[in-house]
């Protein structure tokens, strides 16, 4: 199969990427970049044929689109600066990205027949409760500009195209660009104790193991709506922070504090991020390991 992937310049991008490559799919990337721009750690995606676009142009999307002419389009790009979507000045920039650009990839592929898969989020819910959200839940109510962005996203795919994937993922973390385990590490490496919240809950992903999925999807017909993140069961993000110490060997004393102690943040965060992944497996599809195993495996990565 042919691919184009959207947004390979960040986290999970580079690794829907490389997962193409090594199973012998043909994968063409783009970003806003004039080249590909991410880390040069020698897998295929820095050397897979690569084209600059910009979503929010949408003669640019249908163009290049048509030139590539790809089976599937993975689309990965998204504004992601959660706190800085609230910038009144910001607001109009994150929708065109989020939304808007979503929009023109669904009508390119409507228009070619190819299928489309959406990299979504646990914040077009408002968390609350404690259950795991259904991934068919209709329940919307974001409680920031980014998860309403990518609501408008998930609506845009929804309604424009039949054969889509729309994948929820949450507390992401990879090997090209920041996350929090890469923030943590800094501060642990220079403070002796740190403060993180422990009231917001839910379960890290791992780009690398979720773009085989991704893939894994796309070999198959079995549209709709999912939810991903690695097994191991519901964590904090103090829970979290606590493993990444114990597994990076670092001494560092974590404080839990509440969202409401903790501050700083200007945009609301979910406190239930729970996803129930069920789905997955009714529909045939392999789970991804737990989150500890990823941990394990990814600061062994960062390390060489």
């Amino acid at each position: 199969m042919k691919f184009f992937v959207t947004g390979v310049n960040g986290q999970l991008g580079h690794d829907v990427m490389n997962e193409l490559i090594r199973r012998g799919h043909v994968g063409v990337g783009s970003d806003i970049a004039p080249e590909y721009a991410g880390v040069a750690d020698g897998s295929p995606v820095t050397c897979a044929e690569y084209r600059q676009m910009d979503i929010t142009d949408s003669v640019a999307v249908d163009r290049v689109i048509e030139e590539v002419k790809p089976d599937a389009v993975i689309h990965c790009a998204a504004w992601t600066a959660v706190d800085m979507a609230e910038d009144d000045a910001l607001v109009a920039k994150v929708r065109g990205i989020n939304a808007g650009g979503t929009q023109n990839i669904a009508d390119a592929c409507k228009y070619r027949g190819c299928k489309m898969t959406y990299i979504s989020t646990d914040y077009v819910f408002d968390g609350q409760g404690t259950e795991p959200w259904k991934p068919d839940c209709k329940d919307y109510k974001p409680l920031n500009v980014y998860g309403q962005t990518k609501l408008e996203g998930e609506l845009a795919v929804s309604n424009t195209l039949e054969k889509f994937f729309i994948v929820r993922i949450a507390w992401v973390f990879g090997l090209n660009g920041k996350n929090f385990i890469k923030t943590m590490l800094n501060v642990g490496k220079n403070h002796d104790t740190v403060r993180v919240v422990n009231d917001q809950i839910g379960t890290p992903t791992y780009t690398f193991d979720l773009a085989r999925l991704l893939v894994d999807m796309n070999e198959t017909e079995k549209y709709g709506y999912y939810h991903a993140t690695n097994e191991g069961g519901f964590i904090s993000w103090y829970d979290f922070t606590v493993e990444i110490y114990r597994q990076a060997g670092l001494a560092t004393k974590v404080l839990p504090v509440t969202t409401a102690e903790y501050g700083l943040s200007k945009a609301a965060r979910p406190f239930n991020s729970r996803l129930d992944k069920s789905k997955l497996v009714e529909a045939g599809f392999k789970p991804l390991p737990t989150w500890q195993d990823a941990l394990g495996r990814y600061l062994k990565e960062i390390k060489e």
